[in-house]
């Protein structure tokens, strides 16, 4: 069967699927005002349409575009004029006007002028050529882009951009495809965020959190050694540099790099600008340290550094999207004037660069749109109430059992609406109202909570970071999302055994060393499972 038929086929399911059930809901409760499918099993069908899609057609624009579509139905009952009316007004047009999402934009377009700079300027080539010479194999390049990952913790997006950009010579020269490229800077983003005091995430759980017998970043700390999603995915890929070992979709994309030198670039990648050849590595490190630099100061600005607020209380208080958005306005300036001043290019060339990264970012742009649309229209249908009912009601008889079933149900939730921040800030009050404040199991709780949205966001094809780390690594989406869920399912597994375990040992001393001991012989079955030979030579 073809792309086409499997789409179509796929699409008439769905929406036949909708229709009878709304017969059903119409003829059970058509006397309610309001929308009979709100707060109810319904409220996720629209995101787990277009999962589904997303998965069976590989074409995201279309899937997400139905799920919407899905999504506005529901919340009007089926009312035709009503749906347009939900779709554009309360679904793209609140979106791109909402000023989080309108910064995000700004910041993504800002890194593509940034990239296509550097690129003109034939640093990324010089880059290239230097880590040639010093990374002299394909392990080598993977934990560079691991370490990189792990340095850049203050915020996922700019983890995501930033480290595509950098890394891309590098994985390129060592033919690691960009599936594998798109892995590993999602597994260093969100994760490496969520255990770092000092970080844009670390604020936004401090914030959620009240206070109590610990503060909202007291308590942040003190869930890091309970976050295993987090903390194993770390563990997962350096075990898997060294067994170097590759499975399910994954194995299929490093093998055509490895062999056929086919990294799945996006097709238009390349035409983007043309290259200098006289660049040198200065021209890519010194534009990239400015916009780090620049993003820090602008991110603890918009939090009132500068206005005599504390280092820790400015990152608890910042606007990422306006922090970065300031980063990148000045870090976009400053590389123009160096570009000038180093006569690298010409002024006509450095503006050359401003649309060309602008289109770079169009298909990451583009995702995202659909992607915050459709999270708008679950809003709408009340997924949010709809979970943490269910969370409160699943807290009775399941005590020590609940870090697990907390977990499960982040996960669920933030796949399904593919935003982990606002996973946590539906269930972390109900988990301090539900634990004493001063029990170990409330904090495991929250680290349960936390390290469920990470997961689900992880793998969720309409999460922000995930769409983020494609446009970074400049990969297929979908392509990333099928070759990432099998890995990212493995860790979730091991993670979920780690809380049931957690729940009745309720010790990190005992249960993180236990859940580290787990996640090795995991990847160990794994390679004497497949028994596969060495997918590239140390």
């Amino acid at each position: 069967m073809t792309s086409k038929k499997r789409f179509f086929a796929a699409a008439a399911i769905s929406m036949f699927a909708v229709v009878f059930f709304a017969t059903t809901a119409f003829a059970a409760e058509a006397e309610e005002a309001t929308s009979m499918f709100y707060s109810t099993v319904w409220s996720l069908l629209p995101p787990v349409i277009a999962i589904v899609l997303a998965l069976i057609t590989k074409e995201a624009y279309s899937s997400l575009f139905i799920g919407i579509l899905v999504g506005g139905l529901l919340a009007t009952d089926f009312h035709p004029v009503q749906t347009l009316d939900s779709v554009l007004g309360d679904g793209f047009i609140a979106s791109i006007s909402e000023p989080w999402n309108a910064g995000i934009f700004l910041f993504l377009v800002l890194l593509g002028i940034i990239v296509a700079l550097i690129n003109a300027s034939g640093g990324s080539a010089a880059f290239g050529r230097w880590a040639a010479k010093t990374i002299k194999s394909r392990s080598g390049a993977t934990l560079a882009t691991f370490v990189l990952g792990v340095l850049i913790f203050v915020d996922d997006y700019f983890n995501c951009l930033t480290v595509g950009s950098v890394m891309r010579p590098v994985t390129d020269g060592h033919r690691i495809s960009r599936a594998k490229l798109a892995y590993l800077i999602d597994a260093t983003a969100a994760p490496v965020c969520m255990i770092a005091p000092i970080s844009s995430w670390a604020a936004a759980v401090s914030g959620i959190v009240d206070e109590g017998v610990y503060s909202g970043l007291e308590l942040f700390i003190r869930a890091i050694p309970y976050n295993f999603y987090s903390l194993l995915t770390l563990v997962f890929i350096i075990g898997l540099v060294i067994t170097k070992v590759d499975y399910g979709p994954m194995k299929l994309q490093e093998m055509n790099a490895r062999l056929n030198g086919n990294l799945g670039a996006l097709e238009n990648e390349d035409a983007t600008v043309e290259m200098k050849q006289n660049g040198k590595v200065i021209d890519l490190v010194l534009p990239v340290l400015v916009l780090i630099a620049a993003c820090i100061i602008g991110m603890i600005y918009a939090g009132g550094f500068f206005d005599g607020v504390s280092f820790v209380d400015s990152f608890a208080n910042t606007d990422a999207s306006v922090g970065l958005s300031w980063g990148g306005i000045i870090a976009v300036i400053f590389t123009i004037i160096y570009m000038i001043a180093r006569r690298v290019l010409t002024l006509k060339e450095t503006m050359a660069c401003v649309p060309k990264g602008f289109i770079a970012m169009v298909p990451a742009i583009l995702i995202l749109t659909f992607a915050l649309t459709l999270k708008n229209m679950t809003g709408l249908l009340g997924a949010d109430v709809f979970v943490g009912d269910f969370m409160f009601s699943a807290a009775k008889g399941l005590w020590n059992f609940l870090p697990a079933v907390i977990f499960i149900v982040a996960c669920f939730l933030a796949f399904s609406t593919g935003t982990s921040w606002g996973t946590f800030g539906i269930l972390i009050p109900i988990v301090t109202y539900i634990f004493p404040t001063d029990n170990e199991l409330m904090i495991i709780g929250i680290s349960a909570c936390l390290a469920g949205a990470v997961c689900g966001d992880h793998c969720s094809p309409i999460s922000d970071t995930t769409i983020m780390s494609s446009a970074g690594a400049q990969c297929d989406h979908v392509t990333h999302v099928s070759t990432q869920l099998p890995y990212a399912a493995t860790v979730a597994a091991v993670s979920f055994v780690s809380y049931l375990i957690a729940g009745f040992i309720q010790s990190a001393w005992i249960t993180l060393p236990i859940a580290i001991l787990l996640m090795v012989l995991t990847i160990v079955g794994i390679k004497l499972l497949l028994k596969t030979p060495e997918n590239a030579s140390s």
